[in-house]
């Protein structure tokens, strides 16, 4: 009988099943062989790089890039856990890992820089798209996407020129999407134009759907209390076992997003949750675009020690409100301790605050409903209810 050839993906994903990180699933556990395979057919691929485009495209040793992968299915089937878990054990050194919409403000920051450097005559009047897909493979030639969705015309109409490119350089790239390739930029402004770009996809990656059982998010949320009171150690104890319970027993690594500008730094990251205090989102000068990012990039946002604020902390209740209003509308699951329940949480009577705090309150109940939790992420609907399931004291 032949053995299983060695892949520090394969080790990593079986050694994360024996210690109760991921629960033994079939159609995970096909996907998970389909990343084993691109881990090992990487390893003896060596693309050319640092040398001239035309020799990189007409060199006679020019290795053939192997066939990335594009996995897509419904939420919370674990797309992002399995892609982060080779990412973290592949032996590219040349490699990338970016949410997709993040990825695509990089380009068109990119391709601004290049236009204006040809116009202040400082580089040769050139396909600044080409120009682009050059330095990011000269960066990493293995890409990795989380969330791979289309819905800006202006990312449709350059996304086949670009990747075309990649291609040809021998760019390998990995995604995760809640759609199929045939499903992207459905119903989009000048989609004819777009469909090109679907046929790279099914050229250059192979197409899986992953149909796991169950949706583990939403398991690993049944019968866990997401409000805890008050804010003491046996709260923090709460948060820190459903940290590991939610992120696989993920290390907490810190990330910093770029904003417009802006760094917005996430103290604890991993497979599509975050932590924060109450102190990093709302007493530091954060805003509506700094939540909807959070809101996007994270599917689970646990938040420790929310204090009960009054008249003199409203610009913090501000904060919050904005926080609340946007995690709602795009169904994060929220899970924290706090020194009251919503209801109480904020004791002035004086100012607008009093009263956008009382819708607030009543979102923070709802956030901690069955319903609610079981919403897909990034999709608010009104089915949820206003149960007070969820809100306990510890």
């Amino acid at each position: 009988m032949l053995s299983t050839p060695s892949s520090p993906f394969r080790e990593a994903y079986q050694a994360q099943i024996a210690d109760g990180a991921i629960e033994p699933d079939a159609a995970q556990a096909e996907v998970a062989e389909a990343y084993a395979a691109l881990d090992q057919r990487l390893g003896s691929y060596k693309p050319q790089r640092k040398q001239g485009l035309l020799s990189r495209l007409f060199s006679s040793d020019k290795d053939e890039a192997p066939h990335g992968l594009y996995i897509h299915g419904e939420v919370g089937r674990g797309k992002t856990m399995l892609m982060d878990l080779f990412f973290q054990h592949s032996s590219v050194e040349h490699k990338h890992r970016a949410h997709f919409h993040e990825f695509m403000a990089d380009v068109h920051e990119r391709i601004y820089d290049y236009r204006q450097s040809i116009a202040r005559g400082e580089i040769a009047d050139g396909d600044v798209i080409a120009l682009t897909a050059n330095a990011i493979f000269e960066e990493s030639w293995l890409l990795c996407f989380d969330e791979f969705h289309v819905t800006d015309i202006a990312d449709a109409m350059i996304l086949g020129r670009l990747f075309a490119k990649l291609f040809d350089l021998g760019t390998v790239v990995v995604a995760t999407s809640n759609v199929a390739p045939d499903d992207l930029y459905k119903g989009g402004l000048n989609r004819s134009l777009f469909l090109p770009f679907i046929k790279q996809i099914t050229d250059h990656m192979d197409v899986a759907r992953l149909d796991a059982r169950t949706d583990f998010r939403l398991e690993k949320l049944q019968g866990v209390p997401m409000w805890l009171t008050p804010a003491d150690g046996d709260a923090d104890a709460a948060l820190d076992r459903a940290w590991s319970r939610m992120s696989g027993s993920a290390k907490c690594k810190s990330r910093d997003i770029s904003i417009k500008g802006r760094i917005l730094h996430v103290p604890c990251s991993a497979h599509g949750v975050a932590r924060f205090s109450f102190a990093d989102l709302c007493e530091k000068p954060l805003g509506a675009s700094d939540y909807l990012r959070l809101a996007h990039d994270y599917h689970t946002i646990l938040v420790d020690h929310i204090p009960v604020m009054d008249f003199s902390q409203r610009n913090a209740a501000k904060r919050f409100i904005t926080l609340i209003d946007t995690l709602y509308d795009n169904a994060v699951k929220l899970m924290a301790s706090a020194d009251a329940n919503p209801i109480s949480l904020y004791v002035a009577d004086e100012g607008n605050e009093a009263n956008e705090f009382k819708r607030t309150a009543s979102r923070l109940i709802e956030m901690s409903s069955e319903s609610y939790l079981a919403l897909p992420h990034g999709r608010k609907d009104s089915t949820a209810s206003g149960s007070t399931k969820g809100l306990v004291e510890t």
